[in-house]
């Protein structure tokens, strides 16, 4: 039955609620992959397909499978562009540990703009140390290059260990969040994602 926005559905007199998208934040755990499909690993999709069995749900950006944090799940292609769009400057944020010290060359290129080994420029990002050693930083960026992050720090001869999206936009990962769950977003956090605050 094709419905409109102003229709009701009701059942014995209670409306029943209709999402025109659905908006979730989950948690990813290492090993699972960022797809709606796979044919040998599990994605991000499979791990709430149980719950929106009818819902073409994606990931509104990717994680790469070793990866971990923040992954955003929606129906809604218009929000996921502007999230992946290099125009609408979505920062995203992630906690990066390193396999040698952070330095004030990769700080500074960074900031200026790393220029990949294939040529490729990238735009400015912001880095900072989050412990004393080094080894633990802070990435802040704007763009969405396939394993952006390693290859930046591969450009100073620093490999990377571990990396975790923290945020997307203005809103953070919900702590209360373990690996592998996932809620719903309310409207103002959808929101918050597209306008950082």
């Amino acid at each position: 039955t094709q419905l409109k926005d102003s229709d009701t559905v009701a059942v014995d007199g209670q409306p029943l609620a209709y999402q025109q998208f659905v908006y979730l934040m989950l948690n990813k755990p290492e090993g699972v992959v960022s797809a709606s499909r796979d044919k040998k690993d599990t994605t991000v999709v499979d791990l709430v397909a149980a719950d929106f069995p009818r819902r073409e749900l994606f990931p509104a950006g990717r994680l790469d499978k070793t990866s971990t944090g923040f992954v955003l799940l929606t129906d809604d292609g218009a929000l996921a562009h502007d999230i992946l769009s290099p125009a609408h400057h979505v920062e995203k944020q992630y906690v990066v540990t390193l396999d040698t010290p952070l330095t004030e060359e990769m700080r500074r290129g960074f900031a200026e703009g790393v220029t990949l080994a294939d040529g490729t420029a990238l735009s400015p990002a912001e880095v900072e140390a989050l412990t004393p050693d080094g080894l633990t930083v802070k990435v802040r960026l704007r763009q969405g290059v396939y394993h952006q992050i390693k290859r930046m720090f591969g450009v100073y001869g620093a490999g990377v260990n571990a990396l975790h999206r923290d945020a997307i936009g203005g809103l953070a990962l919900d702590p209360a969040l373990a690996p592998g769950q996932w809620r719903e977003l309310s409207a103002e956090e959808v929101t918050a994602i597209t306008t950082g605050a």
